[in-house]
Order: structure tokens, then sequence, then C-alpha cells
């Protein structure tokens, strides 16, 4: 009988795999303070090196920070940090505009409608003025590109459905190569800009009266004519996407 070979992990992950589930089992909550990697490395059994490779992946997943020289602590990851290897993984699976296209036409209306009941004050205002800086941007000439992609995720925030923030930043993070296309194509580049900015106007006043009915309509609507712009520039919708140009400017974390 022959035996199927073990598959062993090398020590780092066991690390990290081990401290990870502390995490997910809520043994370890956000805030709290880690031992350092000379208590851990005892604790473990392991070399320091080791225990730092381990830490290294909690780093990078988000689960925990070390800030300025303090101590390790464990963090509650923000979505905007867990999108960008689903992202990487897109383009690398060749995803294209169309597909993407697609998920969205699901998502943002669909975020629109529950952002109209649960809007409050200050996401609404953050909004309009957004919309405000918007105009000045292109009426400055200069690219709207990051207000828009910051558009579409405070009206993400407003639904307050973290899963729908965290099924949709992925996504989001590929529209800044998409916009850049179309705001820059001279068949779009005039009337693209002033559509969008007409819609999110739009979009701002159903959410401001609380009618998701009417606001998930607009995004509709406005996602229509993203792609309806793609048609006109004659770009390929069967086109792979590309990686982020630039980085999407978000709002600030709460």
């Amino acid at each position: 009988m022959a035996f199927a070979r073990l598959a062993i992990l090398p020590t780092y992950k066991v690390v990290s795999d081990t401290i990870e589930r502390e995490i997910l089992a809520g043994r370890l909550t956000a805030g709290d303070i880690l031992p350092t990697e000379t208590e851990l490395a005892d604790q473990f059994g392991v070399t320091r090196h080791t225990v730092r490779e381990g830490i290294r992946i909690l780093e990078q997943s988000g689960l925990v920070r070390r800030e300025a020289g303090r101590r390790l602590y464990v963090a509650e990851p923000h979505y905007g940090d867990l999108a960008p290897r689903l992202s990487r993984a897109m383009v690398m699976q060749r995803v294209t505009f169309r597909e993407l296209w697609e998920v969205s036409m699901d998502l943002e209306p669909s975020a629109a409608a529950h952002a109209a009941v649960r809007i409050d004050a200050d996401r609404l205002a953050q909004l309009r003025a957004n919309v405000m800086a918007t105009e000045q941007a292109l009426a400055a000439g200069a690219s709207i590109i990051p207000l828009d992609v910051a558009f579409h995720i405070l009206v993400a925030e407003a639904a307050g459905n973290r899963a729908l923030l965290l099924a949709r930043e992925p996504v989001t993070q590929l529209f800044y190569p998409a916009l850049e296309r179309l705001f820059t194509h001279p068949k779009t580049a005039s009337v693209g800009p002033r559509r969008l900015i007409e819609a999110h106007r739009r979009i701002v006043d159903a959410l401001a009266d609380g009618d998701a009915t009417l606001a998930r309509e607009w995004m509709r609507k406005h996602m229509v004519d993203f792609r309806r712009g793609y048609d006109t520039a004659g770009l390929d919708l069967d086109d792979a996407l590309e990686a982020t140009a630039a980085p999407p400017a978000a709002p600030a974390r709460r």
C-alpha cells in the first residue's frame, strides 16, 4: 500500500494560521495587543524570524497592524484592503468590460435603493459635496474619474450593507481604467462627463427624498449610459480589463 505524500506547511504559515484562527474565533478582537515577537517565538517554540514571516502574512491580509513603532494589534480589515488581490485576480483571469458591467448592473442599483432608506445627513452632505467638486473639476479641465469612483463608494457605504461593500469593491477598483478609456475617447470625452454629473445629481435627489425606487432607477439608467458610452466610442466590450492606472480617491475610513 502506498501512502500519499504529506502536505507539511512552512512553520511561519503555521504561526500565521494559528493567530488567524484565534482572531476569527473571536478570542482575539480588534484592538487587542499581540505579544512581542520574542514572546510569540517563545510561546510557539520557533525563531523570531519565523514569527516575523508569519506576522507579515497577517499584516498583508489586514488582520494585524503596527503603527509608528507601536506594538502589533488586531485590526478589522477594511474592505478596501481586501479588494486588490481579487481585482488582480480578475485582471489575470482576463475579465472583460462586459462582465464588469453586468455585475455592476446588479450591485449599483441595489446599493442606491438600500442607501435611500438608510442614508444619514452626513453622508448626504458628502454626496452633495462630491457632485459640486465634480462640476468644478470638469470646468477646470481636471479628471473627474476619482470623484466618480468616490461617489459610488459613498452610495455603497450609505447602503449600510457590509456584504455589499465587500462584493463590489474589487469591481470598483477596475472601473478606473474603464472610465479613463471612455472619458479620453474623442467621441465621448465632451458628452460623457456632463451626463455623468446629471445622473449623480438625480441620484442624490432621490436619496435625499428617501425614494428607493427612483434611486434604483436612476442608478440603473446611469449604468446603462455607461455601457452606451462604450458602444458610442466603438470600444470593444469584450476587451480584457487592465490593472488600475491610478488609485481611486476613496472616502476617508470611519
